[in-house]
Parts: C-alpha cells; sequence; structure tokens
C-alpha cells in the first residue's frame, strides 16, 4: 500500500479540525505539517505529490490531534512570529497576539529613547521588538513570574540581544524605583476576571490565565502601574494595551497620574487598543 502523499494528510487534517471546531483548519493543518517536515508552508504545495514516511506520519497525526484538542498551534510548533521576529513560546507565557503590534506602531511615533522598559514581559516579544527598534537604547523586561523570565531570557539569547537587554524579576516597576526611564510598554493582565472562563478553549484551557486575570474590571494591573509611577525618578512616555471599550477609562486614570497628552490608537479592527501617555517633550 502506497505511504499518503503531502497533499492527500493536508486534506483529511483540514477536514478533521474543521469538524472539531478549529476556526482556521487549513491553516493549522498547513502550519503542523510544515514543522513536522521541516520546511515553509508554499513548500508543501510544490512538493504536493510527495509521500510522507511512517515516521513523519505519525508524528503529524499525533500534532493533529493535539490541535483538534484546541491545544494552541503556536505550543506545538514552539514559535509564534511576533513584529516579523521569531518568538519562542511555551504554556508558561501568553501567545504573542498582532494586536500587541499596535503598541510599537504606537511607540514609532515618539522620540527615541535612551532606556526603555517592557513591563509584564512574559515571552519578551515587545522587549525583543523595541531592541530592534532602538539599537542604541539599553533596555530591560520586567515581569513577577520566574517561568515566564526563563522564555524571555532564551528569546533575548537566541536573537542575540542580551549585551542590550536586561531581564528583571520584580512587581511591574519596582525593579525601577529611584530611576529614570524614557519609555514604560506594558502589556498588562486586562481581562475581567468573570470573563476568563467565557473565553475560547485555546485560550482558557491552554494559556496562563495569570497573565490576562486584570481583576473585577480587567483594570487592576494598570492601576497599580500608575500608583508606582511616583516612585520613578521620571517617566517621559507610557504605552499601554487595553481591552476592547478600556480605552476611556485608561485614558482618565492617565491623565489623572499627571501625563500632559493623553491618546488612544487604534488596531487593525478599528478597536482602541493602545493607549498612549507622554510628558512635556516627548
Amino acid at each position: 500500500m502506497s505511504s499518503p502523499t503531502v497533499l492527500e494528510v493536508l486534506k483529511k487534517a483540514d477536514d478533521y479540525l474543521a469538524q472539531k471546531g478549529c476556526p482556521a483548519a487549513r491553516l493549522d493543518a498547513q502550519v503542523l505539517l510544515a514543522h513536522v517536515l521541516k520546511t515553509r508552508r508554499v513548500q508543501l504545495y510544490i512538493d504536493y505529490a510527495r509521500p510522507l514516511c511512517d515516521e513523519e506520519l505519525s508524528a503529524y497525526r499525533r500534532l493533529v490531534s493535539r490541535r483538534a484538542k484546541h491545544e494552541p498551534v503556536a505550543y506545538l510548533v514552539g514559535e509564534k512570529e511576533f513584529w516579523s521576529l521569531p518568538i519562542r513560546v511555551d504554556p508558561r507565557v501568553l501567545i504573542p497576539r498582532p494586536d500587541t503590534e499596535t503598541v510599537l506602531e504606537a511607540v514609532g511615533e515618539l522620540e527615541a529613547p535612551r532606556m526603555f522598559a517592557d513591563v509584564g514581559t512574559g515571552s519578551g516579544c515587545l522587549l525583543c521588538a523595541l531592541a530592534g527598534m532602538f539599537p542604541g537604547a539599553r533596555g530591560a523586561g520586567v515581569d513577577s513570574d520566574e517561568l515566564a523570565l526563563q522564555v524571555a531570557q532564551d528569546n533575548v539569547d537566541h536573537l542575540g540581544l542580551s549585551a542590550r537587554v536586561d531581564l528583571l524579576r520584580g512587581n511591574l516597576l519596582e525593579p525601577f524605583f529611584e530611576k529614570a526611564v524614557d519609555l514604560i510598554c506594558a502589556n498588562l493582565p486586562y481581562i475581567p476576571s468573570g470573563d476568563l472562563q467565557s473565553l475560547p478553549p485555546d485560550i482558557r484551557l491552554y494559556e496562563p490565565l495569570t497573565a490576562l486575570d486584570g481583576g473585577p474590571d480587567g483594570l487592576e494591573s494598570i492601576r497599580t502601574l500608575l500608583g508606582q509611577l511616583p516612585r520613578l525618578q521620571s517617566c517621559g512616555a507610557l504605552v499601554l494595551e487595553v481591552g476592547a471599550g478600556q480605552a476611556p477609562a485608561v485614558e482618565n486614570l492617565c491623565s489623572r497620574a499627571g501625563f500632559e497628552r493623553v491618546y488612544a490608537r487604534r488596531d487593525l479592527a478599528g478597536i482602541e487598543r493602545v493607549i498612549v501617555a507622554k510628558r512635556s517633550g516627548m
């Protein structure tokens, strides 16, 4: 009996994942097979008649079976592209989202910092992207979770950024008390606690919910961070990712914290996704 070809196994996997409720079944099938075959997705359709050996077929079936239970593809392949960077991820950290790239788009409109901080760094995706944007700056990523910091360190190392980037363990801004920071970026937990159980199974069952839980109204961590700002020597600009509908409340909080210019930036879906708060001169 002949071995199934690339095209045949892709079709079966696509159909199976669609039946299991995976919204991007075809893409998932392609990404997983490309991972198994150590090739690019486009190469799959160039080599569509290529038969799979038993070892490849077994490995692919295992991954498809796990994806059918809604385990995220990024965890299955161990990587997620963010800002054109290959960011390594596993269940210790949240998977980077395209929405978070809006933070970087907003940062690109600001004056280049000498020192920047990514607070709640998680995988380090923002930290690494910022380091790429500002090659002349020094950066630091902060997280209270030692396991997340291990993943961030792995990303910093494999992207060759360790000479310019530090990773610190602490509660939000604590490592920067009495210090000057030109730019603070933060993608903090902002999902209201009561909404966590209604999240899609890919998120609810596999990603670290503590990195999503923003308290009763989703703004608990943001309030804490803003309350810590007076302990810093100075902060020129603050860029925060927020949830849908939270922008007006966060703008008000930032204004009350003493920022002279506060405004929202929309993501590709038209949602006010990022709040930019600036001091005079930035």
